[in-house]
């Protein structure tokens, strides 16, 4: 495990790893905040905020050469990101599991849904099923796809509405974001931000894995009031995945001339709730 402080490495290598929640141990683990106190790996698998990608990636410049490299980032952009500090094999990875750290030692692991792969420069879509493969025979949900384009713009939409609502409201993704019988009602938002993301990835030539609203309906149902990485962000005061997720969305709408007024708004409230940080 490479993490960004001294004093989280020294932890982890003393204490292991704690997991508790959907499963229940502690696993013994290496860590180093210095990369080139690491074995060599086989496969690197980058899980981290969009935000800081760049600067840990920069990191990882000069190691790890005979290692692919997967990226594991909400949002559009991560392997350009990535791969501009190295040439290894990328693969690009979207994920839906989550957690609550409790600690520099301890998660608690609370959704148990999948993490969908596919290959990216130098990879091919069998080197994405073995990596899938690897982690759903360690208990996890995974799914390789040979493009990941339609899967990962799926999620795209559903996060861009998701977190950045979630953020500027202050309300865990919960029934409120599927309610659509009343004027008034969230859901009718949460609707309209997802078609309008719809029209942008049909202008992009994307053609998506799972309509984002019915992802949308059945997360609400689960009776689990997850709370969306933005909104915790944004609770603590810490920059947001904003530029990564909304802005993405935002991006492209206007490369390809797609009006995207509603997200256009969100990006912007969100950009200004960081500006009132301070």
């Amino acid at each position: 495990m490479l993490t960004r402080r001294e004093d989280h490495a020294r932890a982890l290598n003393e204490q292991g790893l704690r997991v508790t929640g959907r499963a229940d141990f502690t696993a013994s683990v290496t860590a180093s905040a210095d990369p080139s106190g690491l074995p060599e790996p086989e496969l690197v698998v980058v899980a981290c905020k969009g935000s800081d990608l760049d600067a840990l990636t920069e990191r990882l410049a000069g190691h790890f050469a005979e290692a692919t490299l997967m990226t594991v980032q909400n949002g559009l952009g991560a392997e350009e990101v990535a791969g501009a500090h190295g040439a290894w094999p990328l693969l690009s990875a979207v994920t839906f599991m989550s957690g609550t750290r409790h600690g520099d030692t301890q998660v608690e692991y609370v959704l148990d849904t999948e993490t969908w792969i596919g290959p990216y420069r130098g990879t091919t879509p069998a080197d994405a099923h073995a990596v899938a493969d690897l982690i759903v025979s360690s208990g996890l949900k995974a799914a390789a796809f040979d493009d990941l384009r339609p899967a990962q713009w799926s999620k795209l939409i559903f996060n861009a509405t998701v977190n950045a609502v979630a953020a500027l409201t202050g309300l865990a993704h919960d029934f409120h974001f599927a309610e659509v019988e009343r004027a008034g009602d969230l859901g009718l938002l949460v609707r309209g931000l997802m078609e309008e993301g719809k029209t942008v990835a049909a202008a992009a030539g994307v053609e998506l894995w799972e309509d984002p609203w019915e992802m949308n309906v059945l997360a609400t149902q689960r009776g689990h009031r997850h709370s969306p990485s933005m909104l915790e962000d944004v609770k603590a005061h810490r920059p947001t995945e904003i530029e990564s997720i909304t802005g993405s969305l935002v991006r492209e709408a206007a490369k390809h001339g797609v009006p995207a007024p509603l997200h256009t708004a969100l990006y912007a409230l969100v950009k200004a709730k960081e500006a009132s940080y301070s």
